[in-house]
């Protein structure tokens, strides 16, 4: 029997997986509110959640865990433009908040193959 995995893969290998979060993240926080499907957009929330609080942690200028927690954020996403906009507008907005950074709202289903639709945004 084979090794049970952890999440769904979505047609690829672990690293097709993890460019597909990281180009979903850009892209929500980017727009602040993306259209995917629904296990696409339940699979990012805590892909997005975990780089938001990477970015509440490298706000405090003093801390020595800053530049790591700077270049753990451009590791994954690979955007600087991105990374940029993450640390400097939208982690500075959850400060006060301690998780629960996203909504996802259930759209109904695509008309070409019935897929469920969601609507994953920032709050």
């Amino acid at each position: 029997m084979p090794t049970p995995r952890k999440s769904k893969r979505f047609g690829g290998d672990a690293a097709h997986q993890r460019l597909m979060m990281a180009n979903l993240a850009a892209s929500l926080f980017a727009a602040e509110a993306i259209v995917t499907t629904e296990a696409k957009a339940k699979a990012l929330r805590p892909v997005a959640e975990k780089l938001i609080t990477k970015a509440k942690k490298a706000q405090d200028e003093g801390s020595p865990a800053r530049v790591h927690q700077l270049r753990q954020i451009q590791g994954y996403l690979g955007d600087r433009e991105m990374t940029h906009k993450l640390i400097n507008e939208v982690a500075p907005r959850y400060l006060e908040r301690n998780g629960g950074y996203t909504r996802i709202l259930k759209l109904g289903t695509r008309p070409g193959d019935r897929a469920d639709m969601a609507r994953i945004e920032l709050v």
